[in-house]
């Protein structure tokens, strides 16, 4: 048995250096699988100067909802993430709640759509259309 508990001992790892934290990304991250999808929809409606705008609005059971829709042309304050030719849209105030944000498109055999996976949300609703920070 004193074979078995030195073998443990000279076993364990000899601690290395911390691990360094990734710092979070800025703006908003459009992921591959949105820039293709956002392509498709861009010629279809053949409105290639267009682009995504995502929005932070009050509502929903969690206290704030997320909000989608087309726009033909940045507004002034906008942020503009653009990446491969597609462009996505966010105004000063919600671009606070969307800081370091990843813009996905998801294909399941259940549902497809857009998916933000935003690091800054504290908690979300049951049905995960609302979300408090």
């Amino acid at each position: 048995m004193s074979e078995q508990a030195t073998q443990q001992t000279t076993q364990s790892p000899v601690p290395g250096p911390a691990p360094v934290a990734k710092p979070a990304p800025k703006g908003i991250v459009v992921a591959d699988s949105a820039v293709a999808r956002l392509k498709e929809l861009l010629e279809q409606r053949q409105t290639p100067e267009a682009g995504l705008r995502l929005a932070v609005k009050g509502g929903g059971c969690s206290g704030l909802q997320y909000s989608m829709e087309w726009s033909e042309k940045s507004r002034e304050r906008d942020k503009i993430f653009e990446r491969d030719g597609v462009r996505v849209f966010v105004d000063p105030k919600s671009y606070l709640y969307l800081i370091g944000t990843e813009l996905v498109f998801e294909q399941t055999l259940m549902a497809s759509g857009f998916k933000l996976n935003n690091p800054n949300i504290k908690a979300a609703c049951g049905c995960g259309e609302s979300f408090s920070v």
